[in-house]
């Protein structure tokens, strides 16, 4: 057999081993995996390892809040995503209060399909305002919108009344909840302390949202899922005692997965004292933790209790952190990781000892891509999508606003050293990253419809 591609030569690291084979694609689709298969094209991958294309089912882009727009639209985040070796992502749509819900997705699709290069699905995000449309969740869930993001603190908030009714609704429609887990009364209070003592600096956010009540409220919203009978995912885990939470739940057997992001497995809340505007940089929500964390956080992925890396992709302009500075409570949060999330866990996760080969490519590739329910995506397999990366471990970066293409004018990771890299990405059997360079095409990545396929045996 001819394929029409032909990756020869390298090492093929899946969720569960790693062993030399060609890669044969025809068309969108891998073909087969052998020894000295024939392609139309052929590429030495001697050296290299292929790896199915990491799944981000975290990001914010062309996402508005609080006036400001995130710096990536639909164009520079994907592309962003596939030169740091991601092939697919999830993003969010919010409905406005005369929006029924499959028309906030129809409308927040098209900001996505001229733009995307890689395949992208979006999370559902059920606010105050929809509470009046619970009984539209399964017309969302017929349209491919799976997962539900819902939270415990902004203006989004849900009571945990409310968030039993949501729950119990997605139940119903055989939905995942994605949960923001922060307990935001004692946030609220906390930050008005601090801001009438004339604590205003960025060195007091995370001092206004402690560890203890992460883990609390992520202990909380799992009991009130447990109860309504339906699986939850707990996003953007930064600490060790909230890791332990979700660890506890499932040892008795609950539906519960986390993630955590790069910024809180490689930095500490010393970013907060940098001078001025770099100061304030960092600022995210929760937010990155004292040093030890880091540690607790790698062991957690390593064992299990945290399933997967994402990156809660959503940068701000320099200029628009600094416009609002002069109280951290207002500081727009995000960071930008996009790119580098792949890299950054190949050198502190594989190289630092704390994950081995298949378990950074079961965290950040087949985990998610399992859970947001992308069926063909996530493993090196004859009839899985042709999402594929050949990462060069011994190629070295150093992480900078020059050498990562994300839409922003700063990096959380400047001046950061990454040994292995991302050299070719494979969207579909399209090449869209070569030797490191970019060569997809704006609105080649399409819309998945995504089912979880998962459903909970409700608690009486």
């Amino acid at each position: 057999m001819i394929y029409d591609l032909v990756l020869r030569h390298g090492t093929v690291v899946t969720a569960d081993t790693t062993f030399q084979a060609d890669v044969g694609i025809l068309g969108e689709t891998i073909g087969g995996l052998g020894s000295d298969l024939q392609g139309a094209r052929e590429i030495d991958c001697a050296g290299k390892l292929i790896l199915p294309g990491a799944v981000d089912i975290h990001v914010h882009l062309q996402y508005p809040v609080g006036g400001l727009v995130s710096a990536d639209d639909f164009f520079t985040g994907t592309r962003a995503a596939a030169l740091g070796g991601t092939t697919a992502i999830v993003d969010f749509v919010e409905a406005e209060p005369d929006e029924r819900l499959v028309a906030a997705l129809t409308r927040r699709r098209a900001e996505a399909a001229d733009q995307a290069v890689v395949d992208y699905g979006f999370h559902m995000t059920i606010k105050p305002t929809d509470m009046g449309k619970l009984d539209q969740v399964a017309e969302a869930v017929s349209a491919g919108c799976a997962t539900f993001k819902l939270y415990m603190a902004y203006g989004f908030r849900l009571h945990d009344g409310e968030l039993l009714r949501a729950f119990q609704a997605l139940a119903r429609s055989g939905a995942l909840a994605v949960v923001h887990a922060e307990n935001w009364d004692v946030i609220q209070t906390l930050v008005a302390g601090n801001l009438a003592a004339g604590r205003t600096a960025p060195h007091w956010h995370p001092r206004s949202r402690p560890t203890a009540f992460e883990a609390e409220a992520t202990a909380r919203v799992i009991e009130i899922a447990r109860f309504a009978g339906i699986p939850v995912h707990i996003f953007h885990v930064s600490c060790g005692s909230t890791a332990r939470a979700i660890a506890a739940a499932r040892a008795r057997g609950w539906q519960v997965t986390g993630e955590t992001c790069p910024q809180y497995l490689v930095l500490d809340d010393s970013v907060f004292e940098r001078p001025g505007v770099d100061g304030a940089l960092p600022i995210c929500s929760p937010p990155i933790r004292a040093k030890d964390e880091a540690a607790r956080l790698w062991a957690a992925l390593r064992r299990g209790d945290l399933g997967l890396i994402s990156t809660d992709h959503c940068p701000f302009w320099r200029a628009d952190k600094e416009a609002r500075m002069a109280d951290f409570s207002q500081v727009p949060g995000g960071v930008p990781s996009i790119q580098a999330r792949l890299a950054l866990a190949f050198t502190f996760g594989v190289r630092a000892g704390h994950l081995s080969l298949s378990q950074w490519v079961d965290r950040c590739c087949a985990a998610p891509a399992r859970l947001a329910g992308f069926p063909r995506k996530g493993a090196v397999a004859p009839g899985f999508d042709a999402d594929l990366v050949v990462f060069d471990p011994e190629r070295s970066a150093t992480l900078s606003t020059e050498t990562l293409a994300e839409n922003v004018d700063w990096t959380p990771y400047e001046g950061l050293s990454v040994d292995g890299w991302p050299v070719m990405t494979l969207s579909r059997g399209r090449v869209v990253v070569e030797d490191g360079a970019f060569v997809g095409e704006a609105g080649a990545g399409a819309y998945v419809s995504r089912e979880v396929g998962r459903r909970a045996s409700k608690v009486e």
